[in-house]
């Protein structure tokens, strides 16, 4: 959920472990425009702590596996810091993701 206080800025809400894995996912699709993007709750409780993200773009064709993490973690650097324990990302280029 996305909220405006007057300020130009959205501040984030998250009610569950659901929103925090479909942020996570909306935010990564908008911003690698991504061709594929799934984020899944894998917390033995379901408490959203722990993700499972997998995600193709034409972005990272010209990137090292680590450059490509390197991107995703920046760009969720906010939720690392207060929601997420533990993500783990597959970042692949639309033609790896084909052989797959």
């Amino acid at each position: 959920f996305f909220f405006s206080f007057g300020t130009g800025k959205s501040v984030v809400v998250m009610s569950n472990a659901n929103n925090i894995a479909d942020l996570v996912r909306e935010k990564c699709q908008s911003h690698f425009d991504a061709t594929y993007c799934e984020c899944a709750d894998v917390s033995s409780s379901g408490c959203g702590t722990k993700l499972e993200l997998t995600i193709v773009s034409a972005v990272f064709s010209e990137k090292s596996p680590l450059a490509r993490h390197r991107a995703v973690n920046s760009i969720l650097k906010e939720e690392i810091a207060s929601d997420i324990h533990a993500l783990s990302i597959k970042a692949w280029t639309p033609e790896q993701w084909e052989t797959k």
